[in-house]
């Protein structure tokens, strides 16, 4: 998993740092940079390559690391259109003698250490998050996951007590729970489905329900009991341990963590060897800077079970 992406403004100096030095450089521009790569187009004499649009594209977050670009598509015929801009821009400013700015060239050598740190980084992360990595850090988590007991079951809300009774006495006759519920739930958010709300463990559901369902078995209808915005009957469908999630519903978290994981203990170690001397000092009560909210700790946790079909939440009437 790549890091995050530079913003858009980032993306033109960026561009225009590596046009700048090919302008000021003597390279052979007609050969290929890539195995494989192709020339789409060229400005004033230099050649622009596939790969050239296709690292623009993705820089933009028109497309992902790694995925196809074809130089047949809208896409990267609107991509090329903005690398020739940028070339003649830098082209435009070399004329100029803009690089010889100080400005220009602290802005240049900053786009230079993002480049070759972002180099870095995706080649670190690249031995960190492989599939070995992400199949042992999931057969982790399942190890050390509990599994809680969740139910499957169908609610309906009504206005009153006296309707739940009302609708008790047609299921004791044989009604059907799920028709009934299309028909006389006040609950959005439910009552379209035949008041399913899936999968769920107790805990997260609001404490009435917890309440009335802790002991109810399979085939039990519970209730009345006060619910927000009404009272509620509750059919008992299922009872059953939670299901592990599956390896790729947890993919996206592992490898987030795999790659925050080394991207910290490569910044520990190379912060540990330098010398750093900060010359600001703080502000008396200024807060102190937090990690990213979705930064994990530094040992996994397991991973989240699946989510029940219909959020607990949805239990909720409006």
């Amino acid at each position: 998993m790549a890091p995050a992406k530079p913003l858009r403004t980032a993306c033109l100096v960026l561009a225009l740092a590596g046009t700048l030095a090919a302008c000021g450089g003597n390279g052979d521009g007609d050969r290929p940079p890539e195995r494989g790569d192709v020339a789409v187009a060229r400005v004033d004499g230099r050649t622009v390559w596939a790969s050239d649009v296709k690292r623009e594209a993705v820089a933009q977050g028109l497309i992902g690391e790694g995925e196809p670009l074809d130089p047949a598509s809208d896409l990267f015929r609107r991509v090329l259109d903005e690398v020739v801009d940028q070339k003649l821009l830098a082209a435009e400013a070399l004329k100029r003698n803009l690089d010889e700015d100080p400005v220009a060239q602290r802005r240049l050598a900053a786009a230079r250490d993002r480049i070759l740190g972002d180099m870095l980084i995706e080649d670190v992360v690249a031995d960190a998050v492989t599939e070995n990595n992400i199949r042992g850090l999931y057969a982790e988590q399942q190890r050390v996951a509990k599994r809680q007991e969740e139910i499957r079951a169908r609610q309906i809300v009504l206005a009153t007590e006296a309707d739940a009774e009302a609708v008790k006495k047609l299921l004791a006759a044989g009604a059907s729970f799920e028709a009934l519920a299309m028909e006389r739930s006040r609950d959005p958010e439910t009552r379209f489905n035949g008041g399913d709300l899936g999968y769920f463990t107790t805990d997260v559901m609001p404490e009435a329900y917890e309440l009335a369902l802790k002991t109810a078995k399979p085939g039990e209808i519970v209730g009345p009991f006060e619910v927000e915005g009404g009272v509620a009957l509750v059919k008992v469908e299922d009872r059953r341990l939670e299901q592990p999630i599956t390896l790729e519903a947890a993919r996206p978290q592992i490898v987030r963590f795999l790659t925050y994981d080394r991207i910290r203990d490569l910044l520990e170690k190379l912060r540990g060897k330098a010398k750093i001397e900060s010359l600001v000092k703080p502000q008396d009560g200024a807060p102190r800077a937090e990690p990213p909210a979705d930064a994990p700790q530094a040992a996994p946790k397991a991973a989240p079970q699946a989510a029940p079909q219909t959020p607990p939440s949805k239990a909720k009437t409006s």
